[in-house]
């Protein structure tokens, strides 16, 4: 069993900066590929930044600039500094890991979202 919990959503005004965190734990052998994932009712969740277990990155172009994704192998923990927000940032946002259980494949976990809500 592989949990992903995340932490760090609230409400914040425009211009301002949150930063989010996200921890695997249970049982696992290695954490591939983690990332950030929005989603909006009506709208199909997109990604928002990437990081491999190596350090290379990917941002949407709407937050390129703005945002910067990190992570702690050590700690199986992915974080997202979030600067300058838009309340177009708003959105449930979701950790996604990339997890190899012990004699298992690996596959795709998901957290349970946090909601980044900016006003303007």
């Amino acid at each position: 069993q592989v949990q992903l919990v995340e932490s760090g959503g609230g409400l914040v005004q425009a211009g301002g900066s949150l930063n989010l965190s996200c921890a695997a734990s249970g049982s696992i052998f290695r954490v591939n590929a983690m990332g950030w994932y929005r989603e909006t009712p009506g709208k199909q969740r997109e990604l928002v930044a990437g990081i491999t277990s190596g350090g290379h990155t990917n941002y949407a172009d709407s937050v390129k600039g703005r945002f910067t994704i990190s992570r702690d192998n050590g700690k199986n923990t992915v974080y997202l500094q979030m600067n300058s927000l838009k309340p177009e940032d708003t959105a449930v946002y979701l950790c996604n890991a990339d997890v190899k259980p012990p004699w298992r494949s690996s596959r795709d976990y998901w957290g349970q979202g946090t909601q980044v809500t900016v006003s303007s």
